[in-house]
């Protein structure tokens, strides 16, 4: 089994002091990646989420899809979204997640970055139906993209990090409050990502 390692351990002078990090570059091997990536292609309900942003609706740069238990609904940049049924594909995964981490996630947020252009801006997962110290399990599939963290008072504490395909990043305790994090557009050219962030909703 791939152990998730720390990542704060590894950190130096305390770069990255209140954020809880954990992370398996092949948490998934290369075949079950594979395999994943492909169905998950056919059996999510695709979709363009319409965000609000600075008081103006926008399309979202990326397709979407929220997916969970019946009444784990989900608000964010002004939407409300209720979720699909778990795709079939997605349930032994949920389960090893669950049994790993020690927590039941409800539902996940799957993101499809179609090539280099689709990018995630800064935020955090705060919001209060995550409750006060979310745990949030984030399964990468398709080509490697830069993840960035930064602290929210003092952003030269920050990380950078590629998350090839197939591994795990877990982010808890403080982090949220503490930290921002984003996935930037790229001028290179590069190919598909489906983005899994496992969360439990709640309230």
């Amino acid at each position: 089994m791939t152990v998730l390692r720390s990542l704060e351990a590894n950190s130096s002078d305390s770069a990255l002091h209140g954020a809880e990090l954990r992370f398996a570059p092949d948490w998934l091997t290369r075949a079950e990646a594979d395999a994943l990536l492909v169905s998950l292609r056919e059996e999510i309900p695709w979709e363009t989420h319409r965000i609000r942003l600075f008081g103006r609706e926008l399309d979202s740069p990326r397709l979407s899809c929220w997916i969970g238990d019946e009444g784990a609904a989900y608000s964010y940049s002004g939407a409300r979204f209720q979720p699909h049924p778990w795709p079939a594909a997605l349930l032994p995964v949920r389960q090893r997640l669950a049994n790993e981490l020690d927590g039941a996630f409800n539902s996940v947020l799957a993101n499809r970055y179609r090539d280099g252009c689709d990018y995630m801006g800064w935020h955090s997962d705060n919001e209060s139906a995550l409750g006060a110290h979310p745990l949030i399990a984030s399964l990468s599939l398709g080509a490697a993209r830069r993840f960035v963290l930064k602290h929210r008072g003092d952003p030269s504490r920050k990380l950078e990090l590629e998350l090839p395909h197939g591994s795990l990043l877990v982010m808890g305790g403080d982090t949220q409050r503490n930290y921002k994090h984003a996935l930037p557009r790229t001028a290179k050219p590069i190919g598909e990502r489906i983005n899994l962030t496992f969360r439990r909703i709640v309230a």
